[in-house]
């Protein structure tokens, strides 16, 4: 097998026959970008590191992301008898997505490109093949990923500018320099940094942390910009401060199982799998951000766990169509689920899809539809 075949098979899968994307996809070697990745199996990270290419190119040339990162442990220094342990921390983002992020971004010849979260560097290889690499600089907080991304990218003749910037803070532009900001790393609301570095008249993508929401917006003359929550779907990993992400409320999630609740109640509704109910869970990654869950089928029940950092958890068992709520904490976390999905039986939807957006000068973002808003 050889790379072209695959790359062309990806990029049919991946583009329309008649998308710009679609010879940029063909002519990139992804395999080049992901040497090695994690998965997860039995609950365990096992490392990949293919020997040849009839079980390297199927994972690379699949449309699904790959975990490069896990904790602080980069797939490509890992050994095979390695298991890292914590989240993962970086990716290379399934194909399709990075090219739909493009394409929100309505990129056209002569645009310069900010690409936030190089990552594998391979949406970075795409974006040079396009535009230029003269017109594309990418950015990530972890020093070997750019690293990393730079060689392999001038392994493939491409020398777009490639940075290590924490790029929720200043970024190393002009003012006004880039035509398009896109990011494969979610953030609460968007840095003030974008917006300077934006054009007047510049278009931004991106994704808001803890949700499935993508945002586009362009850029006005008095520095504010505005757009809206499209109706497509996409997450990603938080834009990193650090070489990881601060502890959670696992801990706490895992002990919910089997607390006696502070307050006990029957809830009309029952049982749902939030993380994969994703307008729900946007919805709540918007109003009360930084929860987490588990869910679980076990014999003839349903059950759900919540957690949250500030202490606050709540697990809700459905079982012969009752469902009995436990609580405790600060707050009442299903309640406050519980009053969304009665939101949405009284409007027929959520709100936040379809929001719109105005980001402020200094990044505030807020989000509006009809009489419903939400400031991050």
């Amino acid at each position: 097998m050889i790379w072209e075949t695959a790359a062309a098979d990806l990029a049919d899968r991946v583009t329309h026959r008649s998308s710009r994307w679609r010879a940029v996809v063909a002519r990139t070697p992804r395999h080049i970008f992901i040497p090695q990745w994690w998965d997860l199996s039995d609950g365990s990270w096992v490392l990949r590191a293919p020997a040849n290419e009839s079980n390297w190119f199927p994972a690379a040339y699949s449309d699904r992301s790959l975990i490069t990162r896990v904790g602080q442990l980069h797939a490509d220094q890992a050994e095979p008898d390695d298991h890292p342990t914590g989240r993962p921390t970086s990716s290379a983002t399934l194909p399709s997505l990075v090219v739909r992020m493009f394409q929100h971004a309505r990129i056209d010849d002569g645009d310069e490109l900010l690409d936030v979260g190089t990552g594998s560097g391979y949406g970075a290889a795409l974006a040079a093949r396009r535009l230029g690499a003269e017109a594309v600089t990418s950015v990530d907080i972890d020093h070997y990923l750019v690293e990393a991304a730079r060689d392999r990218l001038e392994l493939i003749g491409l020398k777009p500018t490639v940075e290590p910037v924490d790029a929720t803070g200043p970024l190393p532009a002009r003012e006004g320099k880039f035509d398009r900001i896109v990011a494969t790393v979610a953030v609460r609301s968007i840095p003030e940094s974008w917006l300077t570095a934006l054009c007047v008249g510049g278009r931004l993508v991106t994704t808001i942390a803890g949700t499935s929401l993508l945002v586009t917006a362009e850029k006005r003359p008095d520095g504010s910009a505005v757009g809206r929550v499209e109706w497509d779907r996409a997450a990603f990993m938080h834009a990193r401060h650090g070489g990881d992400y601060p502890a959670g409320g696992s801990g706490l999630l895992a002990a919910a199982h089997h607390r006696e609740g502070e307050e006990v109640r029957d809830s009309t509704y029952p049982v749902v799998d939030v993380a994969n109910a994703w307008d729900l869970d946007s919805m709540l990654g918007v109003t009360s951000p930084g929860i987490e869950h588990d869910y679980r089928e076990q014999d003839d029940q349903r059950i759900a766990v919540m957690a949250h950092a500030d202490g606050s958890w709540a697990r809700a068992v459905t079982r012969g169509g009752r469902t009995v709520v436990h609580q405790g904490g600060p707050r009442r976390l299903w309640d406050i689920l519980d009053e969304l999905r009665e939101y949405w039986l009284q409007h027929g939807e959520l709100p936040v899809r379809g929001a719109r957006v105005l980001i402020k000068p200094d990044g505030e973002t807020h989000l509006a539809r009809g009489k419903w808003t939400a400031a991050l």
